[in-house]
């Protein structure tokens, strides 16, 4: 995995495993891996992973069955959804992405035309 200088690496990976979640490839309540399985996957060390794994546990996103390892949670994708949403006021990504439309004449008009051939090129079978 290709990591970020402007973001901590575990909040990277906790990235990755929710929009594994959000796109289907992590089902609810199906297993995910291990914290030495996923360390060795994405070469990182395993205390980084199993930090990775806590905050996703306070999120809400996964849940874990002792002796059995670590699953999606029933509401993960509700989890991820309301925190991407924070995230995005918060750190005012939004802002600074609305700014630029602005700056070079984006209209609502033109965003919504770029939005609709966005989703339809991530359509299935496009």
């Amino acid at each position: 995995m290709n990591f970020k200088d402007n973001k901590a690496i575990y909040l990277q990976i906790a990235d990755r495993i929710g929009d594994e979640v959000l796109n289907g490839q992590l089902q609810i309540d199906g297993k995910i891996p291990s914290v030495r399985e996923m360390a060795a996957q994405i070469e990182v060390n395993a205390n980084t992973v199993a930090r990775t794994y806590e905050y996703l546990q306070q999120s809400g996103v996964i849940y874990t069955k002792r002796g059995l390892g670590y699953f999606v949670a029933p509401d993960a994708r509700k989890a991820i959804v309301r925190q991407r949403k924070e995230q995005l006021r918060e750190r005012g990504e939004m802002d600074y992405f609305l700014g630029q439309l602005k700056a070079v004449g984006i209209t609502p008009d033109d965003l919504k035309q770029l939005y609709i051939d966005f989703l339809n090129a991530q359509a299935p079978g496009s």
